[in-house]
């Protein structure tokens, strides 16, 4: 579902990309295609003063297919199959009408960071994604499932060594937000992106 940010989403992004202009040595910000990853990335570039934002489709939201854009309850009713099949347990188990089972978003999130981790070796980037995406990235990093929730434009840090061992360095970080107010929905009926600040050594 690609929903635009509210004026809250853009106060958390403003915040945000505030806190990262202190941070040093940023080499790239990559994000997201969606409108609300995007725009949030590119308050971060103009803000930090880098050059451009790169795209990666694959830094999209999972698919949920049929129940795309569907409130839960109205997806039961409306595609009781497809939200059967989204509620399931089974991390393999696909969603009718195109959607991604959670395999498939964990093998399209964690190829994508690795690939980005081959283009900066040794660099800090900012990661500009969605919290199923995050959750991959987690999973990639501690082998289990992350179960809280994934919080407004936090700042997740992942580093990951040149043997591709993954370290999460601080997780769900909202300091940014708490001393704003603007720790609400920051789009929709959803929530702002968050960012994966990988540092690549």
């Amino acid at each position: 579902m690609d929903v635009e940010l509210n004026e809250v989403g853009r106060q958390q992004a403003a915040s945000l990309s505030e806190r990262l202009s202190r941070v040093p040595e940023i080499s790239a910000i990559y994000s997201s295609d969606l409108k609300r990853a995007l725009e949030t990335a590119e308050t971060i570039v103009a803000t930090c003063g880098l050059f451009e934002v790169i795209k990666d489709p694959d830094l999209r939201e999972r698919h949920l297919g049929d129940v795309q854009g569907l409130l839960f309850r109205e997806a039961a009713k409306v595609c009781p199959q497809a939200y059967r099949a989204f509620s399931s347990r089974r991390t393999d188990q696909v969603i009718p009408g195109g959607g991604e089972s959670l395999d498939q978003l964990y093998h399209r999130a964690t190829s994508s960071l690795q690939r980005i981790c081959q283009k900066h070796t040794g660099k800090r980037v900012v990661v500009v994604t969605h919290g199923g995406v995050i959750r991959a990235l987690y999973r990639r990093a501690c082998s289990r499932r992350f179960r809280g929730s994934i919080l407004n434009t936090s700042v997740n840090i992942i580093q990951i060594s040149g043997d591709d061992v993954w370290t999460i360095k601080a997780w769900g970080d909202i300091d940014h937000l708490n001393q704003t107010g603007h720790s609400m929905s920051g789009f929709g009926v959803s929530k702002t992106p968050s960012v994966v600040s990988p540092v690549l050594t």
